[in-house]
């Protein structure tokens, strides 16, 4: 698995974690499937290949969440797959999570994360192509209870991982 940092400076360590997992160990979760339709289980090599996949794209989430945790939402957008460039203008990324941040307050804790596939096809909301999603029960400042911090990277037409994009909700 190729995992790109956020930005050229950023984690020599991340590359050379992120490097030996073929794109191809990923699947997308499956769609609802007909009620008469089953699943097969997964072999205990492709649980095996998730499982480290999960923990390579976990590794580099925290990083994401660092950086935007000490102020340097730049740097995230400076790696970014080049579609959530041509969706959020620079500019626009920083702004919006500063402001998210300074509502939020500091990070108090984040538990665990859990971590979804999605597959979009063409003509949906959000550029096709295959997502993992990390998703961070984070605790904040200024609220109460946990709130869900997002990071989402896609895998682009080089076949490597890229953030594309960050959200609290």
């Amino acid at each position: 698995m190729r995992v790109s940092p956020p930005a050229p400076i950023w984690f020599a360590c991340l590359l050379m974690l992120c490097t030996a997992m073929p794109a191809a160990a990923w699947q997308a979760t499956p769609a609802a499937a007909p009620a008469a339709t089953t699943v097969p289980p997964l072999s205990r090599e492709e649980r095996a290949r998730r499982a480290a996949q999960d923990a390579e794209i976990v590794a580099a989430a925290r990083q994401v969440v660092s950086l935007v945790d000490g102020g340097r939402m730049d740097e995230v957008w400076e790696g970014a797959s080049p579609a959530m460039k041509r969706a959020v203008p620079k500019a626009e990324f920083v702004r919006q999570l500063a402001l998210d941040r300074r509502r939020l307050g500091v990070v108090v804790s984040r538990a665990a994360p859990a971590v979804g596939r999605e597959r979009y096809a063409a003509g949906s909301r959000v550029p096709q192509g295959a997502y993992l999603n990390i998703a961070f029960p984070t605790r904040f400042t200024r609220t109460e209870g946990s709130i869900r911090e997002l990071v989402s990277f896609r895998l682009d037409e080089d076949r490597v991982w890229r953030v594309s994009g960050y959200s609290v909700r």
